[in-house]
């Protein structure tokens, strides 16, 4: 499993005197990169200006519409082009949580922009996904007819009809997933967009209240998701997981008393855990009330919470073998639970005990397990070995994530990957016609899915890397989210400052006291025929909240005359003068059709926030 180093014997001493120093052998920083480019692979909706992908283009533009809402955004779960809203929600927990612990590491590699990015295309597509308190959208567009095609998302042709939950059709699990979602987000943006995270913790709490108020299992109000999600473990370990998080990010003793009254009831302190996912949330509700105790949090609770505790050692000692009863291995080392892409647990797992190691650092306790007392360094080797296995450190000697190393799989059960590029193959590519042109093919991908990570192997360590073979190539965005709060750990070590203290996550960039002027900066190609420019010319206070005025002026450097332009504007909130609103565009004031040679127009618009992204979508010049 991991490699057989032949070191003199001084390294053992030095590896241990410099722990918890970065760890040598893989480049985790550059793992971590390409970890966070396949969420960009993965987008839906109108793609901004500063996509990386670049052979991926708008989709699902229609999303939504419908139903009477705009649904447009959003990330596709893994190789189809269906939005399911309970894997989405736990992507973007776990992006969050990866930020939260290991944000500082992340802003060392220069990516600590990225993952931010990454979680807000999440949770955009969640706030339109709860237009009211008590309805949620869950899921957009269904697997049967998803499946029976094989199309670009740019392509797709498929039914996206829009389901929800409300009161008459709950969904607990949903909403509260939805809910610990929107809290986690909402601790990452706390620094950096303060209105932002209020925003995300508003719609935490109606969520919450809603999940807690009408109780059901999400997949009995939207079948459509039974075959591809369901909800086995029920809802009760959602409503723990979205109170552990909602006391996170608001400190309010509501929630603590909720994870103390319901804890038995409910199983956070019966279920003793081998597995941690977008389904089962026991395990990452035991670490997190864990933490709480260890941080002296408990009160009154304190006898409740040890159970809470004795569950998650149980979960890590599990891991390592220690455990009365511990997880299956595959001969080279790596958890295995299914075949069906089981990375997914590897990487949560992995997560956990990472964080878990951190927290026991931090109070200077050790892993009691039935074996014995255990360090809380062996959960961290135990963490770094199996990403090294997923990296390539295995009897394969395969890379299981797309893009890294040099044996990676070629052949990934992923629509827009297997198909040439629209960009490159504008030609339209029908449902049918994607299975027996490119489904069947016996070649790599055209365009590479980097930093994917797929299912991986086998109990016994085998993987055929054929397109068709999807419980081992398909890949999965919840197999990437708790991967990368792993790899930033890996890659920038830990300067021994205290994990149980309260979070203070760096911006992902210098962070004046206000948004200097030009904070959106003109395209630097000078071939763009359009410039955008954007500046703060005033700002208020007013109710504790700080307002910003923005003037956006839009430029004509073309010597043609400008004409049906549209704008594409997102991370607005508040009012807007001098555009039209036209479906999901900007255009011109009505009483202005066209913007000869030299020209500009000024819009204006006012909101507590960083400078909304204003991006062209389409013009003519004549």
């Amino acid at each position: 499993m991991e490699k057989l180093m032949r070191l003199i014997s001084m390294v053992p001493l030095l590896l241990t005197l410099c722990f918890p120093l970065a760890f040598a052998g893989h480049d985790y920083n550059q793992a971590l990169s390409k970890s966070l480019l396949f969420f960009e692979a993965q987008r839906s909706g109108y793609l901004p200006r500063n996509q990386r992908v670049s052979w991926r283009a708008n989709s699902g533009l229609n999303d939504g519409k419908a139903s009477g809402v705009d649904l447009v955004g959003g990330y596709y779960d893994a190789g189809d082009n269906v939005k399911f809203g309970l894997p989405m929600a736990f992507t973007v927990t776990m992006m969050s949580w990866s930020i939260i612990e290991y944000g500082k590491q992340m802003a060392a590699n220069g990516e600590l922009g990225h993952a931010m990015e990454a979680v807000r295309w999440g949770t955009d597509y969640l706030i339109k996904a709860h237009p009211e308190p008590y309805v949620l959208y869950g899921e957009v567009g269904d697997g049967n007819t998803d499946h029976y095609c094989w199309q670009r998302p740019e392509d797709m042709t498929t039914d996206r009809h829009a389901y929800k939950i409300d009161p008459s059709n709950p969904g607990s699990d949903l909403a509260g997933e939805t809910a610990a979602a929107m809290a986690a987000a909402s601790i990452v943006f706390r620094r950096s967009n303060p209105a932002y995270s209020t925003e995300l913790l508003h719609h935490a709490y109606q969520l919450f209240e809603f999940a807690d108020k009408y109780r059901g299992k999400y997949d009995s109000s939207i079948t459509v998701a039974q075959k591809y999600y369901r909800s086995v473990s029920g809802y009760n370990d959602e409503l723990l997981w979205a109170a552990s998080w909602l006391y996170q990010a608001s400190n309010n003793e509501y929630y603590l008393n909720y994870l103390g009254t319901n804890g038995d009831s409910m199983g956070g302190t019966g279920w003793a855990m081998t597995e941690f996912g977008w389904d089962v949330k026991y395990a990452g509700v035991q670490t997190l009330v864990a933490k709480f105790l260890m941080q002296g949090k408990a009160g009154l609770h304190a006898p409740v919470f040890e159970r809470y505790h004795q569950k998650a050692e149980h979960f890590m000692c599990s891991l390592i073998g220690k455990g009365s009863r511990n997880v299956q291995k595959t001969p080279g080392g790596l958890i295995f639970r299914q075949r069906w892409n089981n990375m997914q647990f590897v990487t949560s797992a992995s997560f956990l005990a990472t964080v878990y190691s951190d927290y026991l650092t931090s109070s200077r306790g050790t892993l009691r397990c039935a074996a014995g007392n255990v360090a809380p360094s062996q959960l961290l080797s135990f963490a770094k070995s199996q990403v090294d296995y997923l990296l390539g450190d295995n009897p394969r000697a395969t890379s299981y994530m797309v893009g890294y190393g040099n044996n990676f799989p070629r052949q990934v059960h992923h629509r827009g990957s297997s198909i040439v590029s629209i960009k490159v193959h504008p030609e339209f590519v029908a449902c049918r016609q994607g299975y027996a042109t490119w489904y069947s093919r016996k070649a790599s991908d055209p365009n590479v899915l980097t930093g994917a990570v797929v299912g991986g192997p086998d109990a016994y360590d085998n993987f055929a890397d054929e397109r068709d073979n999807f419980e081992q190539t398909e890949p999965a965005t919840y197999n990437n989210a708790p991967l990368l709060g792993i790899l930033a750990r890996l890659g920038g070590g830990h300067d021994g400052y205290n994990q149980l203290l309260p979070v203070a996550i760096p911006a992902p960039k210098p962070v004046a006291a206000e948004p200097k002027v030009k904070l959106t900066p003109t395209p630097a190609a000078s071939s763009n025929p359009i410039s955008i420019q954007q500046k703060v010319t005033t700002s208020w206070s007013d109710k504790g909240r700080t307002y910003y005025r923005y003037s956006t002026v839009v430029t004509n450097k073309s010597s043609k005359t400008l004409k049906d332009l549209k704008l594409s504007i997102s991370k607005l909130y508040g009012p807007i003068w001098g555009l039209t609103k036209s479906g999901n565009s900007y255009v011109f004031p009505t009483h202005l059709n066209l913007l000869p040679a030299g020209k500009s127009i000024e819009f204006v618009y006012i909101h507590a926030a960083s400078p909304a992204d204003v991006s062209v979508s389409s013009y003519n010049l004549a």
